[in-house]
């Protein structure tokens, strides 16, 4: 098996890796090792499965890994057995702007925080566009995930954690208007949001792709880019254990 390496930094452990398979850019699997940053860079460099191994380091959820750093001889014996199993866990963010295509693991989001932005958000399907919401809704912005980015930014900015592969979630940041709930549609959906006041900073998992002016738009849809994940069947972490492990990691102990 050839494996690529995609981590956070450079973890002593990573030796076991390396003198255990050759490394390569073209892998047949893609190991990503440190928290859910690693996995988003691994999903954006790599179009193959990936396995993501959390480094246990405070403060790092590791929310996509069902194993760590200290598990890594099983991983090793497992991969170099076969004794694993690839599942799709969804589809990646396609973002259309300007006719060109941008694709996202996590989120898209229009922010601007330093100045509120003020937006239409639309239905665009079978040549039909229709509102989702009756009027311009104003703010901080909008966040769009799906499962996968649920618990990301999603959550902390107040959105619902979403186990359906199946649908889009828009969060508001901080709305100024009657409605502020997140709106759950089905993300075989193509969404449009068209910028109506002031300017809005258009990213994709944390990068910017544009600045966009009134009366600019863009589109997001489920794309046909699959994100594969590597899981081992007796090891998989129950979700209630992937939030109690999340949550301990982010309580502080001491300043």
């Amino acid at each position: 098996m050839i494996i690529k390496l995609v981590y956070s930094e450079n973890f002593p452990q990573l030796r076991k890796l390396r003198s255990s398979f050759k490394v390569s850019d073209k892998g047949d699997i893609c190991i990503a090792v440190g928290g859910d940053g690693a996995f988003v860079s691994a999903a954006k460099e790599f179009g193959g499965p990936i396995l993501p191994i959390r480094s246990n380091k405070s403060g790092s959820s590791g929310y996509y890994a069902d194993l760590s750093l200290a598990d890594l001889d099983f991983v090793i014996k497992s991969l170099k057995a076969g004794a694993y199993v690839v599942e799709k866990l969804e589809n990646k963010i396609e973002i259309a702007y300007k006719g060109r295509k941008h694709y996202a693991v996590n989120e898209v989001s229009l922010r601007n925080m330093h100045q509120e932005v003020n937006f239409k958000i639309y239905d665009v399907n079978g040549g039909t566009r229709s509102e989702i919401y009756p009027y311009v809704m104003g703010g901080d912005g909008i966040i769009i995930s799906g499962a996968t980015g649920s618990t990301a930014y999603n959550k902390s900015a107040g959105g619902p954690i979403i186990l359906s592969p199946n649908v889009f979630c828009l969060t508001f940041l901080n709305a100024d208007g009657p409605y502020n709930n997140p709106i759950i549609i089905d993300a075989n959906r193509k969404i449009e949001i068209r910028v109506a006041k002031y300017v809005g900073i258009l990213d994709a998992d944390g990068k910017k792709i544009a600045e966009l002016k009134p009366g600019e738009k863009f589109d997001v849809r489920l794309s046909t880019r699959e994100l594969r994940v590597v899981r081992f069947p007796d090891r998989r972490e129950s979700m209630a254990s992937k939030l109690d492990r999340i949550i301990r990691s982010r309580m502080v102990k001491d300043f």
